[in-house]
């Protein structure tokens, strides 16, 4: 349950008490985050914490709560369904905030960005637990919550194109990586969205990205296996297409190759799609893979 000292802060909009001590609140917030019950971790610690940052509370001492929140990034890493994923989830998403306000203000050195980049992508193709909504104890989502930590990377002046290329493999590993869980809780779009952020720095050449797209495309059409479920990995990387597809095509804010880019990932698209999108006319639908 919520204690009566943060329903308080909350109910004065989050102004920052002046009877503790900023640390102290800071600690007992980044314990919050961890915690099971959505009331407390993200009714009260993370709106907390991410407005704090966004209104220069922690101006002067954004690197160490940045570490801090990288280091929430390890806490229980490896493990599946259990409660640890939480922490580490709302760790990254606090980072984010971290991000944000050092692209807005420029407060903290450029290794320090990398630093806090090198953590995230560390995380990301490590974490086991992809569970997005958990019944009875909310939103986990650590997937859809590493996406938006690197597209705040992304926007940093911090990376540059080999940086960027980075993210770039590390969304791809991500999505490459096989695993149980299907994402199904909008983590194609999070992770679609991502890679809109690093294509608008337009840093990065089709040289670069046509590659990339090549390999998602060869996983992204689901292979018979037995016993074993053939869209675990190219549902998911299917689902990304398919996003980053619709995000290109529809942006208002388009990256300056987005003509290219559509014409390179509408043929990947025909390619892992060859029931639907390949054959001649007159050839009948379902002469590949049968659906189960």
């Amino acid at each position: 349950m919520v204690s009566t000292f943060w329903e308080q802060v909350r109910a004065n909009g989050l102004k920052v008490p002046d009877d503790r001590p900023l640390a102290d609140l800071t600690a007992e917030l980044t314990t919050m985050l961890g915690d099971p019950d959505p009331a407390v971790r993200d009714g009260i610690a993370y709106p907390t914490l991410s407005t704090w940052v966004r209104e220069g509370v922690y101006d002067d001492l954004l690197e160490g709560l940045g570490d801090g929140m990288a280091a929430g990034l390890r806490v229980g890493l490896g493990e599946d369904g259990t409660d640890s994923v939480f922490r580490r989830a709302a760790s990254a998403l606090v980072l984010t905030a971290c991000l944000d306000r050092d692209n807005a203000a420029h407060l903290v050195p450029a290794d320090t960005v990398v630093r806090w980049g090198d953590r995230v992508a560390g995380w990301l193709v490590r974490e086991q637990d992809l569970r997005g909504f958990v019944p009875g104890k909310g939103w986990a989502s650590a997937v859809a919550h590493g996406a938006d930590a690197l597209g705040a990377l992304a926007d940093s002046e911090a990376l540059g194109q080999l940086e960027l290329t980075v993210v770039l493999d590390v969304l791809a590993d991500r999505l490459l990586t096989p695993t149980s869980h299907h994402l199904v809780h909008g983590e194609p779009d999070r992770l679609a969205g991502a890679t809109m952020r690093v294509l608008r720095r337009g840093l990065v050449g089709l040289d670069v990205l046509e590659p990339w797209l090549t390999r998602l495309g060869r996983s992204a059409q689901p292979h018979r296996l037995d016993g074993e479920d053939p869209y675990l990995v190219s549902g998911n990387t299917q689902a990304f297409l398919r996003a980053l597809h619709l995000q290109l095509a529809l942006a208002p804010h388009p990256p300056p190759n987005r003509s290219d880019l559509l014409l390179v990932l509408i043929e990947r698209l025909r390619e892992s799609n060859p029931d639907l999108l390949g054959p001649p006319v007159g050839t009948p639908l379902g002469s590949g893979l049968t659906a189960g």
